[in-house]
C-alpha cells in the first residue's frame, strides 16, 4: 500500500488580506444597513412630528386671521366708535392707493 502524499496549499499573505477583507465586509454589510435603516426611520419620525406642528401653527394663523378680518370689520368699527362716543362720517374718510 502507498501512502497518501497530502499536499499542503500554502496562502500567500495577499490571499489572507483578501480573505479577511472579505470577511469583514460580510459581517459589516448587514450591520451598516440596520444602522441606515435605524436612522431613516428616526429621520422619518422627525418629520412626521414637524408635519403635526406646522399643521397646528397653519390652524392657528388661521383662526388669528380670521380673527383679524372680524375685528377690522365695518360694523365692528362702528361699534367702537359708538362706544368711545365718536360719530362715523363717510364723507370724512379718504382712501389712499
Amino acid at each position: 500500500m502507498r501512502k497518501k502524499v497530502v499536499k499542503k496549499v500554502k496562502i500567500s499573505k495577499f490571499e489572507k488580506v483578501l480573505y479577511a477583507l472579505a470577511i469583514i465586509l460580510v459581517l459589516a454589510a448587514p450591520v451598516s444597513i440596520v444602522f441606515t435603516k435605524s436612522a431613516l426611520s428616526e429621520i422619518n419620525f422627525k418629520v412626521e412630528k414637524m408635519k403635526k406642528e406646522v399643521q397646528a401653527q397653519e390652524k392657528t394663523n388661521e383662526s388669528l386671521a380670521m380673527k383679524i378680518n372680524e375685528l377690522a370689520s365695518l360694523d365692528n368699527i362702528k361699534k367702537v366708535i359708538k362706544s368711545e362716543g365718536l360719530s362715523y362720517n363717510n364723507d370724512s374718510i379718504k382712501n389712499i392707493e
